[in-house]
């Protein structure tokens, strides 16, 4: 028996140690590279960073102004590594990092209960390596963390389904999690988690299940954690004067009137839908190949649900409400692409559990996985066909070109991740060689073995293969991500005003604050924003409190000419608000210039 115990306990380690591997791999060996980038990556950062600098843990602040719209979960995080660590890029990309492994093991959990230990272990390896998840961690954004608080309290609930009477800490579990999902991203972390459990009672007609999870102490519990910052940002921030207050932003106007379409200001561009849906799909690629099959074990059959179901079954209906009450959520609303992030631990679980049955059943679930496998191998060998044809077409960059000086823009399609990347040229494409022929590589020897070992009646075999295709496409886009940061971060400028400037020198940003985001961090100095009041900064530089931080053209033609120095970054290389007016060049990086009002001494 000790033999035995022993022999169990090596293999629960085993299996860990894969998850872990592959995390250290993809996730964490790309924290420290490339820079920061302008928008959501460094208003987040500067928002932790001031969080630390102020020793104002409820209220956040963004370039020294009241910046309400957000909860603060992803913030205390990120001001925490701060404190311990530094502020560093990969310190700021540490917490949501190690968010994703704690995400990898609570889904190996759930799949391991689920599916058996196979199961689990295939579950987050569907998830560690599909393409979604890593893309969506390039930046600072909280969606994977909502993610994983989701996962947490439909496993409390799924366990307290297979008890007959549900223990006090399954139940209060779950109330926990959904108060730590609000603080991560507002009402959404007890709205989803909330109409997932009840769409499952109603569809398995359980509801009386609802007075079995100790409605009254699970209440407490969930307002004990999510009530006191909530209390303490009201008081925070009161209604004065004009200003409506904390309450009115975030719960109205970011939620209520963001769901409907009517935030002010707008500022935020709908996917189209059919996309959107597409998209949601794409995320766990290439493991999408086996969703359908994963799918059929869903009991979606009126017959199916009057009986009661085994545990496996109810963790298969379960996973796909998860993903249809997400989706279906924003199908209503307006959406960004990464809205149904939270989704796709679901779908991995999905696919996890068929691809652990597979092996036991190669006459029905083997030709399913080969013939998914044949379209999956159809698919890759089209895409490689293009990649090639890419490869050849690219032509070889002069020795150092700007990457941005080779790009055709193409603003209408930047709302989309990876939009920025349909700029390529011929010419921007041969500084990514390298990185086009490993994929196409990875992609096509990884897709030919496992449809050859999936023949060879080997799926295990060809899952580890698949696998280990993805570990080498994502090093190939994160390398290609690094190469065109200079694009989308404007560290390099940031970099080149550091060595001039002195305390009480301005910087001026020429369009929207959230376009150069990365002068206000990596400087850690205010900037000053040459636009009307919009975005971020909107509401917050209505309270009577708020620095000056918007300049009109008059105001900035007489901060121009002043005696101080004054550095302003822009996006032309020759700006409108600098003709008739002195000025002096002083770098450029990725498309973008910084000019000063007067000459500097090298």
């Amino acid at each position: 028996m000790p033999r035995k115990n022993n022999r169990l306990l090596f293999q629960l380690l085993r299996l860990r140690a894969i998850i872990f591997f592959l995390w250290l791999v993809i996730y964490f060996a790309s924290i420290f590279s490339p820079p920061l980038l302008d928008d959501v990556d460094t208003i987040h950062a500067e928002a932790a960073r001031e969080m630390v600098l102020r020793h104002d843990w409820v209220t956040l602040y963004t370039d020294g102004i009241r910046y309400l719209e957000k909860a603060p979960l992803m913030y205390w995080g990120v001001a925490a590594s701060y404190e311990i660590f530094g502020v560093k890029d990969w310190s700021t990309r540490l917490p949501l990092v190690l968010g994703v492994l704690i995400l990898l093991l609570a889904i190996y959990r759930f799949g391991t209960l689920a599916y058996g230990e196979r199961g689990g272990l295939y579950s987050a390896v569907v998830l560690c390596t599909a393409l979604g998840p890593y893309i969506f961690t390039r930046f600072e954004i909280p969606d994977m963390v909502v993610g994983l608080w989701i996962t947490f309290s439909l496993l409390f609930f799924w366990m307290s389904l297979q008890q007959e009477k549900p223990s006090r800490w399954v139940c209060w579990g779950f109330a926990a999690a959904c108060a730590m999902n609000v603080l991560t991203k507002s009402l959404i972390g007890l709205v989803f988690p909330v109409g997932i459990v009840i769409l499952y009672l109603l569809v398995t007609r359980n509801l009386r299940h609802l007075l079995k999870l100790r409605p009254i102490s699970s209440t407490l519990v969930f307002l004990a954690i999510a009530a006191p910052w909530h209390i303490l940002a009201a008081i925070a921030n009161p209604s004065q004067g004009n200003v409506k207050g904390f309450l009115w932003f975030y719960f109205i106007n970011e939620q209520l009137n963001r769901y409907l379409g009517k935030r002010v200001p707008a500022g935020y561009d709908t996917v189209p839908l059919l996309i959107f849906w597409a998209l949601t799909l794409l995320r766990v690629a290439p493991w999408l190949a086996f969703l359908p099959q994963s799918l059929k074990a869903v009991p979606w059959h009126g017959r199916e649900l009057k009986d009661k179901l085994l545990p496996r079954q109810q963790a298969n209906l379960l996973f796909a409400i998860w993903t249809v009450v997400i989706v279906g959520f924003f199908t209503f609303s307006t959406r960004q692409e990464y809205y149904t992030i939270p989704a796709i631990p679901a779908l991995a679980l999905l696919i996890g559990g068929w691809l652990a049955k597979e092996p036991a059943n190669l006459e029905t679930e083997g030709r399913a996985g080969r013939i998914s496998s044949c379209a999956l191998f159809a698919l890759v060998a089209v895409g490689s066909a293009i990649g090639i044809a890419l490869l050849f077409s690219s032509k070889p960059a002069a020795a150092g070109a700007d990457l941005a000086d080779l790009l055709q823009k193409n603003p209408q399609d930047y709302d989309f991740s990876l939009g920025h990347f349909l700029d390529l040229t011929p010419e921007a494409l041969g500084m990514f060689r390298w990185q086009l022929f490993g994929a196409v590589a990875s992609l096509f020897l990884g897709a030919g073995m496992n449809l050859w070992l999936r023949y060879k009646r080997k799926p295990e075999y060809g899952n580890m293969l698949l696998a280990g295709m993805m570990v080498a496409l994502l090093a190939c886009v994160h390398s290609a991500f690094v190469v065109f940061s200079p694009i989308l971060s404007s560290k390099p400028l940031a970099t080149a005003i550091k060595q001039h400037y002195q305390p009480g020198d301005v910087i001026v940003i020429d369009g929207q604050y959230h376009e150069a985001s990365t002068l206000n961090f990596y400087l850690e100095a205010r900037v000053r924003v040459l636009h009307q009041p919009s975005g971020n900064l909107w509401y917050g530089s209505k309270f009577p409190d708020a620095p000056h931080v918007f300049e009109t053209p008059a105001s900035f033609a007489q901060l121009w000419n002043s005696p101080g120095k004054v550095f302003l970054w822009t996006g032309e290389d020759n700006p409108k608000e600098l003709i008739g007016l002195p000025h002096y060049f002083l770098a450029r990086s990725g498309g973008k210039s910084v000019f000063v009002n007067r000459e500097l001494v090298r």
